[in-house]
């Protein structure tokens, strides 16, 4: 005898493959499996893919940030001296007489803890900070000081 329960499921599967037939006899003949030799068409539109950093010479100091920051991190994983980041940043288009960078070297000999090079861009400045205190890279935008500088203090000349 079979019990309440049981009968319920086996309606319920009988429904169910009820269902599934009748789907079944509403569809198109179904699509050909591809093999590895078939050519498969898009039926949708594939998302755009996100645009490498680039200079934009016409933007502001924001809108070269993603670039700067891309050429800084490429750098990051060489030596923290001064004139990579600026012979870098050059290469990339950057106008070498718009940057500074501070000494490599403390006052005293020592390895510099930080070292921070900029590029000014009209009234701002991009700016780079990298070394052991530091951790990863850090580059922002900040205001332009007077003169036209964008670091507080001693620089090094960029005479190379």
């Amino acid at each position: 005898m079979i019990g309440p329960t049981a009968s319920r499921r086996a309606g319920l599967v009988v429904l169910a493959l009820a269902v599934a037939t009748a789907l079944v006899g509403c569809t198109d003949t179904p699509d050909p499996v591809p093999t590895a030799t078939a050519t498969l068409t898009p039926t949708a539109e594939a998302p755009p893919t996100a645009e490498a950093p680039r200079l934009v010479p016409e933007g502001d100091a924001s809108a070269n940030l993603p670039y700067f920051a891309q050429i800084v991190q490429s750098v990051a994983a060489g030596p923290d001296v001064g004139r990579a980041y600026v012979d870098a940043l050059v290469a990339a288009g950057f106008d070498r007489a718009a940057m500074q960078v501070t000494e490599n070297q403390s006052t005293v000999g020592n390895d510099a803890e930080s070292i921070q090079f900029s590029v000014r861009w009209g009234e701002e400045c991009l700016i780079g900070q990298v070394g052991p205190s530091t951790g990863q890279p850090v580059t922002v935008v900040m205001p332009g000081l007077a003169a036209g500088r964008c670091l507080v203090g001693n620089t090094r000349p960029i005479d190379w």
